[in-house]
């Protein structure tokens, strides 16, 4: 599978010269799978820019994933392009919710005055398709959700294909259990092994103190989750919307100062606009 992330800001979209090397757009990743299906996760800001890209590729038939509903994983989904074209087929999985929430989510967004078309002016043909809470395929890619700690609740997400395995767990705190969440040992072995592990960290040790129950994470704790999983490489996800990128570079290198001091084999990087991954 080919991963590649088309923004990983959290809360809010900015700009400026202080972001150019992790970008300003909120969450979206786009998954290529051997069966070549395309899986988008998420419709924050950076799904504007990769619906133009699947437009110049011609491309028109795309599954869709949520992990929950809080507006900047969806504030990018009426600037998806290929929403106006008749040539678009869509395939929205039953997430992070079964039953009808997928849809109501959506059409909400598309509802005067929120936004002037309505989802049922759209060119695009939706379809609604089982997934959560159990496990379902996507052409060759095995998908296993997991409750994200954060509140309203959520899904995270593992995924499988060719005995490699992507694990997607943003906005997910390590340090307080919301409703429906698990605790920091249950997500350790969800992920255990996996080839890569991209994770909310959207907080330093320091600011997390005044922030317990946001729903994110301190990069400590998803460090020791990662270390504690044996996971192959981690991605620091979720972005602060006032962390500019010499700041994400330091914590990159704090991290991977304590990764060689505790002997560990373990890659870590900050995920960024544009990033793309090939397991």
């Amino acid at each position: 599978m080919v991963i590649t992330c088309w923004g990983s800001r959290g809360s809010i979209p900015v700009s400026g010269k202080e972001y150019n090397k992790y970008g300003g757009d909120t969450t979206c990743l786009e998954i290529r799978t051997q069966s070549d299906d395309i899986i988008i996760v998420d419709a924050g800001t950076g799904i504007r820019r990769l619906g133009n890209k699947l437009i110049d590729e011609t491309r028109n038939t795309f599954n869709f994933l949520f992990t929950h509903a809080h507006w900047d994983h969806l504030m990018g989904l009426p600037f998806f392009k290929p929403l106006f074209e008749q040539e678009t087929i869509i395939k929205t999985f039953r997430c992070p919710y079964s039953g009808s929430y997928a849809e109501r989510m959506i059409t909400r967004i598309l509802t005067p005055p929120n936004f002037p078309v309505k989802y049922s002016d759209l060119s695009a043909q939706f379809s609604y398709e089982e997934g959560c809470p159990e496990s379902f395929e996507i052409g060759s890619v095995q998908v296993v959700p997991i409750h994200l700690s954060h509140p309203n609740g959520g899904q995270g997400y593992k995924f499988i294909e060719d005995g490699k395995t992507f694990i997607f767990l943003t906005d997910n705190e390590l340090g307080y259990v919301h409703p429906k969440g698990l605790t920091k040992e249950a997500y350790a072995e969800f992920s255990a092994g996996a080839d890569f592990l991209i994770h909310d960290a959207e907080y330093t040790p320091q600011e997390y103190k005044e922030y317990i129950e946001w729903g994110h994470s301190s990069y400590a704790d998803v460090l020791d989750l990662a270390t504690r999983a044996n996971v192959k490489k981690l991605g620091l996800f979720h972005l602060n919307q006032d962390r500019s990128d010499d700041a994400m570079d330091e914590i990159v290198s704090l991290c991977r100062e304590r990764i060689a001091a505790e002997g560990h084999d373990l890659e870590c990087i900050a995920v960024g606009s544009d990033m793309t991954f090939e397991l």
